[in-house]
């Protein structure tokens, strides 16, 4: 009673509307800058049981916006760290992590384990994922999408409205739109977002108020001004999920993460004389790294400059925190062209690797060629 009193003193709610959230079962994909809100607000309000699958783990860059992490979860896996917390904050609770990746495999059986899903991942494939297995399985879904500066809320496939495909139905490419890994994001925003999502699962639970579905709400935290569009209920959607669900399980994420070649460290090429060091970082990002020659392809005009790959050298890729090496790999791969590696360290942690060289004596020359304005060079 102390603990959900503010609860149920409101007649919306009540004693009855307690007990259906001790009853209900939600499952949040991702722990990261949407999940931790949301699975911090629903502990608090006594939601009786938990899912939270993530196989990430916890990273410093984390800090900044994933509030459910301090140093001492750096390491850890987040679904993990995340229950290791929330049991600290609300004990009367059951918790369940899934230290592991959501497939199409496991998503189904998942899924029916659980009243409503919550959707707090970062990329398109796992997002269409959770969309059609949450109409196979007839769940709620909670959808939250973060970019810089603005935010985005909807409940889809709620009381037969419309689904994550009706909205939008053609997925984007590879390497068409960031994520924030990429262009960065305030680190509020991800805190705004997910509250808002924690309500729309709460609301959904306790039957009160206006559900957004139908609709999609737009926020943007530099003027702090909201709008919303609707959504309309595709049945050729619908039906092309539901026409191929007994395919579901066979299919299989065409993710950045199952590219091989993937996690090389910077020290194993800088012996190597026959590899070309390819800077995927925008020309505005400092600083340029010093102590091998490089060439440089910013991943927003990355296509428009194949042309400086020596395709008779292994390519080491690397950015400013190993995330977008991978995305050009891929899309290297996507063209045919072999030996690509994506470099695990960001550019700073190559720089203290090279100065750390430099003061053991290395021979590296400092020299950083700018190939966009010079073309190829193969010997720079």
């Amino acid at each position: 009673m102390d603990r959900y009193n503010r609860h149920i003193i409101l007649s919306e709610i009540g004693q009855t509307g307690q007990n259906k959230l001790s009853k209900a079962k939600v499952l949040v994909v991702g722990a990261g800058g949407l999940g931790c809100p949301v699975l911090q607000y629903l502990a608090a309000a006594g939601v009786g049981t938990i899912g939270i699958i993530d196989f990430d783990v916890v990273e410093t860059s984390n800090l900044q916006r994933q509030v459910l992490f301090g140093s001492s979860s750096l390491g850890q896996n987040k679904a993990d760290a995340a229950k290791h917390r929330l049991l600290d904050l609300n004990n009367s609770i059951t918790i369940i992590s899934y230290p592991e990746k959501l497939t199409f495999q496991n998503a189904i059986e998942l899924f029916n384990e659980y009243d409503i899903i919550v959707d707090g991942t970062d990329n398109f494939e796992t997002r269409y994922l959770i969309n059609d297995a949450c109409v196979i399985t007839n769940k709620p879904l909670v959808f939250g999408a973060i970019f810089k500066f603005q935010g985005q809320v909807a409940v889809f496939n709620y009381n037969n409205g419309p689904t994550y495909r009706c909205a939008f139905p053609k997925i984007p490419k590879q390497g068409e739109v960031p994520n924030c890994s990429e262009v960065g994001v305030l680190g509020v925003l991800p805190g705004i977002i997910g509250t808002m999502q924690a309500n729309e699962v709460l609301k959904i639970i306790l039957g009160i108020g206006e559900v957004l579905s139908e609709k999609l709400l737009c926020y943007d935290a530099l003027t702090n001004k909201s709008f919303t569009i609707k959504v309309k209920r595709s049945d050729e959607e619908i039906e092309g999920i539901l026409e191929n669900s007994n395919n579901f399980k066979k299919q299989k994420l065409d993710a950045v993460c199952e590219v091989e070649n993937f996690k090389n460290s910077i020290k194993e090429f800088l012996n190597q004389k026959n590899v070309q060091f390819i800077d995927v970082r925008e020309v505005h990002e400092q600083p340029k790294v010093e102590g091998i020659p490089v060439t440089n392809m910013p991943l927003g005009s990355f296509l428009e400059h194949l042309d400086l790959i020596d395709n008779d050298k292994k390519k080491a890729v690397f950015c400013q925190s190993g995330i977008r090496c991978k995305m050009a790999v891929f899309i290297l791969n996507k063209h045919n062209i072999q030996d690509c590696y994506s470099i695990n360290e960001g550019a700073s942690e190559i720089i203290e690797i090279l100065n750390n060289r430099h003061c053991e004596g290395g021979t590296t020359e400092a020299i950083h060629s700018n190939s966009m304005t010079h073309k190829k060079n193969t010997n720079e």
